[in-house]
């Protein structure tokens, strides 16, 4: 017989000074949340540790500061401001290496927070939609708190959890968060698509960043053949590719004929697609995101984004100037990885233009800017402009191929800014 709880019995168990590990995206455990702010009162400087937090995260709003601190390891809009404020700040880090933080004790978790699929016969549940690093934060947490929803799919891959290894269990059947990119691909983003499409091979194994550039490039992959995916997330734009045969992953090097991801973020229909699918493997980052483990895919093309790319390639992803935006995640780990595969391609596509206007090829990074993809590792750029191939090119070259990608009303200032940089 199982014993269920009231969230509030639940996160009773937490006490001030606590280290709170929160699961990410659609497994973010708003209902425990609510109730720690409901409980503020009794607590004083808890601390928060996470990724891509969604939804409404109470316990991150400002009248919450004197209970709650948010130490953010990737920064998603509900913490954003938190982060930024004296109420939280940001750890930089990869992604493959945030379960090191746990398990070597440089972040230990007190209580681990997070969401599973009700149990099997076995009793084994599962991390549903997010694996990524929260294995490694329940591997290590000293107690569990975990929100049973029938809603949150089953499945396959690392994400098991045996129902007696959780303290505490609560009942929830709300619907899971969801976002549908796709609803947000413009003509824009489709000619970026359709640029970075041209570049991707034939039996070539991909990984998609977070957004709406990499759907559109899924969306222009119908006509490409025996496609894998090696990916860190997955949206909803693989679930046609994978019906229609274009992803099969028959000619990846490792974890044949299965897509691997670490966690999913998309549609109610992403979910029931991955609930219960043999073809999809859902592994700890550790594993996912180690550059090692990358490479052993032959044509391993990495398609990434960015805030802003100077005129000698240093990409900033993570901030604008010293506004943490969000965070290092597993662009270099990819970035990195597809560079060493036989055949492989890391491809950084962006917008000439913010929606604002704002130029995101530009002669300096903002002051405070993270360098998350650094110049020594940038190859393929790709606009709705056009694709720029900067590897082995010297910085003179690099900027002539950025100002050609560049939107064309920012060309003249971008020549002045190269001309007066390099004579």
């Amino acid at each position: 017989m199982i014993n269920f709880v009231s969230a509030e019995e639940a996160v009773s168990i937490i006490k001030s000074g606590d280290r709170i590990f929160g699961h990410g995206s659609a497994c973010t455990p708003n209902l425990l949340y609510n109730e720690l702010a409901n409980q503020s009162s009794r607590l004083k400087d808890v601390e928060m540790v996470s990724i891509t937090q969604q939804g409404n995260v109470e316990i991150a709003k400002p009248q919450y500061k004197d209970s709650f601190y948010i130490n953010s390891l990737f920064t998603s809009a509900p913490v954003r401001e938190a982060v930024n404020s004296e109420n939280g700040d940001y750890v930089p880090i990869f992604l493959s290496e945030i379960p090191i933080l746990f398990k070597n004790g440089i972040l230990p978790i007190d209580v681990a927070l997070i969401t599973v699929s009700p149990p099997d016969a076995h009793g084994y549940c599962t991390l549903g939609t997010s694996v990524d690093v929260a294995r490694s934060a329940i591997d290590t947490a000293k107690r569990i708190i975990a929100i049973v929803n029938p809603k949150m799919p089953r499945t396959h891959g690392d994400g098991m959890i045996h129902i007696n290894r959780i303290e505490k269990l609560v009942w929830n059947e709300e619907e899971l968060l969801t976002i549908n990119y796709s609803e947000k691909v413009g003509e824009e983003e489709m000619k970026i698509g359709r640029n970075v499409a041209e570049l991707i091979d034939d039996k070539a194994t991909i990984q998609m960043g977070i957004g709406t550039i990499p759907d559109a490039v899924l969306q222009c992959l119908h006509n490409h053949k025996d496609l894998g995916v090696h990916t860190e997330m997955l949206s909803d734009g693989v679930i046609d590719l994978m019906i229609n045969d274009v992803v099969n992953n028959k000619y990846k090097g490792t974890h044949a004929n299965r897509t691997i991801t670490s966690f999913c973020f998309g549609t109610r229909r992403l979910y029931d697609f991955v609930d219960d699918n043999p073809a999809v493997a859902f592994m700890d980052v550790q594993h996912v995101n180690f550059p090692i483990n990358i490479m052993k895919n032959k044509k391993m093309h990495a398609i990434n984004s960015a805030i802003e790319i100077d005129l000698t390639g240093q990409v900033c992803a993570d901030s604008i100037g010293t506004y943490q935006f969000s965070g290092i995640g597993g662009q270099m780990d990819f970035m990195r990885g597809a560079a060493l595969s036989e055949g492989g391609k890391p491809i950084m596509a962006l917008s000439s233009r913010t929606k604002k206007g704002v130029p995101r090829i530009v002669p300096f990074l903002k002051q405070g800017a993270g360098v998350v993809t650094t110049r020594g590792h940038i190859h393929y750029v790709v606009t709705e402009f056009g694709t720029a191939y900067l590897y082995g090119k010297n910085l003179r070259q690099r900027a002539h191929a950025l100002i050609e990608i560049s939107h064309p009303d920012d060309r003249e200032m971008l020549d002045k800014a190269a001309f007066e940089r390099f004579r």
